[in-house]
């Protein structure tokens, strides 16, 4: 750092590139930055922080991610939809197996059902070894079936990988990577600006180049656009001393060469290995380049992969996946009055019958948009459909299956009779029906505090309380005799004794003695007995 810095070149992720970013331009020091992506997994948007004078020395070498551009545009086109490609989002954690046991934990088999039915078109963003693992355990646990069509999206997956994938798949599949342009003369193949590149690096028939990472690519050209700039400043004779660091000296200044040397950089262009770079659009390299592979259905292990059609930020599609809009040619679309998806309008005029409605909303926007006219008729026996004893089928899916209407508008329930001979759009609303029952007047009883017990048991209460009362008042009354009849025995002996003796106290307090009063005992007990009784 003390002899001289002329610009960084850096490969790490988003978090410390804005660490990087801060130095650099407080320094004023060109900063190539190539993003990368740990595992091989999808790389996500990286927005670095604005500088405050507004002046960013930091250039992106490697693009912005396109790839959800490409998956956008591919999941929506008309074709595309009508080849089975309609695709629903899935996230997944990094540990496959214990987001498929979770699943079964989870989950009832009505659930799972409808999982199964959610998986049969799904888009898989992660790495090419987590992919492999997801649809192992998806084949294992019987959640993939034959007729899935699953969209793989990763810019860094080999051809290996990619045949990989294909054979362990049940169904269809659609790759979509990225692509580097290749030089078709074998001779001027390997010399980029007056530079001479390996011919491991290349040489599109060898596999090294194939096995290196996007990020390693683009590391290698951001060295020879530096390269380029420094000769061009050389020639220029506009040489700015480079920029000296010390991070132990609070002296440092920033290098009055950094925007000459950023600007010479911006405006350089190189062919490399992954193909034109410059950053002449918001300061980044905006060329890349897709491609898009398909499979078709097979059981085999000898699917056919092949390219299906190119996708550039310049271009767009180009390909055999093109937009085929609909036109005209909807032949009728056949309904069942059911409010509120599909109501007859008011008609006093003796005009043909108008239709509205949820359903007739949705169609009005898909024809606008898909470019397509219909001719609306109502199903003529009025029902939904239903497979009859001869193999045919009765209502709007038997008018669906003579191929007398298109489409069909109802709040139709789905089965798996009628999913096996008509398709059916995604669900829209789930329903059911609930049973609702009046809540029963109660009348106010003043007896209703009897209620908890039965009356054979209320009369053994109210028997029990006298019974007890007069035991024990019969019990307290022989106690009282006995102790009464055991005083008086007391008071004889002092008799004699005090005779005896020659003394008049003892027979005087024999004869004084009075026995305990008993008027109050049968009422005591009764309250006893009603008192224990309230306390239990």
């Amino acid at each position: 750092m003390n002899q001289g810095i002329l610009a960084l070149v850096t490969s790490t992720g988003c978090a410390a590139a804005s660490a990087l970013q801060s130095l650099t331009d407080a320094m004023h020091i060109p900063h190539l930055f190539i993003q990368r992506n740990g595992e091989g997994t999808p790389r996500t948007a990286c927005h670095l922080n604005p500088s405050p004078e507004g002046e960013s020395y930091t250039l992106a070498a490697r693009p912005p991610v396109r790839v959800n551009d490409v998956l956008l545009t591919l999941a929506f086109m008309d074709q595309a939809s009508r080849l089975g490609l309609d695709v629903s989002l899935q996230r997944v954690d990094r540990n496959v197996s214990r987001v498929f046991s979770d699943l079964f934990s989870t989950m009832r088999t009505e659930e799972l059902n409808r999982y199964r039915d959610t998986l049969r078109r799904a888009v898989l963003l992660m790495s090419p070894r987590g992919a492999q693992v997801f649809i192992h355990q998806a084949v294992e646990t019987n959640l993939a079936s034959k007729d899935s069509h699953w969209v793989y999206a990763n810019e860094e997956v080999s051809d290996a990988e990619i045949m990989e994938l294909v054979h362990s798949a049940l169904g269809r599949m659609t790759v979509i990577r990225q692509i580097f342009p290749m030089w078709r003369d074998t001779n001027v193949r390997c010399m980029r600006n007056n530079h001479r590149i390996s011919s491991l690096l290349c040489d599109p028939q060898d596999g090294y180049l194939q096995s290196l990472e996007v990020s390693n690519l683009y590391l290698y050209d951001s060295v020879l656009m530096l390269a380029n700039a420094f000769y061009r400043k050389l020639e220029d004779r506009k040489w700015h001393s480079m920029a000296s660091l010390n991070c132990m000296r609070k002296s440092t200044k920033p290098w009055n060469g950094g925007w000459s040397m950023l600007d010479t950089i911006q405006k350089g262009r190189i062919s490399g290995l992954t193909g034109t770079m410059d950053f002449r659009v918001a300061g980044s390299n905006s060329h890349v380049q897709f491609e898009i592979l398909g499979t078709s259905y097979s059981e085999t292990f000898g699917k056919d992969v092949k390219r299906l059609a190119t996708w550039d930020s310049t271009r767009g599609m180009n390909g055999s996946l093109k937009e085929n809009r609909i036109e005209s040619s909807m032949q009728g679309v056949t309904l069942k009055v059911e409010e509120p998806f599909v109501m007859v309008a008011e008609n006093i005029l003796g005009q043909p019958k108008r239709y509205k409605g949820f359903s007739i909303d949705v169609l009005d926007a898909l024809a606008k948009t898909l470019g397509f006219k219909y001719h609306i008729y109502q199903v003529g026996d009025g029902r939904y459909g239903v497979a009859l004893p001869n193999g045919s089928w009765n209502g709007m899916i038997g008018e669906l299956i003579g191929k007398r209407a298109d489409l069909a508008l109802s709040a139709l329930t789905i089965t798996p009779e009628r999913e096996s001979v008509v398709d059916f759009s995604k669900r829209y609303l789930d329903y059911s029906v609930g049973i609702l029952m009046r809540k029963t007047e109660e009348k106010i009883n003043i007896f209703s505090l009897l209620a908890p017990f039965d009356l054979a048991v209320w009369a053994c209460i109210a028997a029990a309380i006298p019974v007890v009362g007069v035991m024990i008042f019969l019990l307290r009354r022989i106690q009282s005799v006995r102790s009464h009849s055991s005083g008086s025995t007391g008071g004889g002996g002092g008799e004699a004794a005090a005779g005896g003796g020659g003394g008049g106290s003892g027979g005087g307090g024999g004869g004084t003695h009075t026995p305990p009063s008993l008027s109050n005992s049968l009422q005591s007990a009764i309250w006893i007995v009603y008192g224990a009784f309230v306390q239990q």
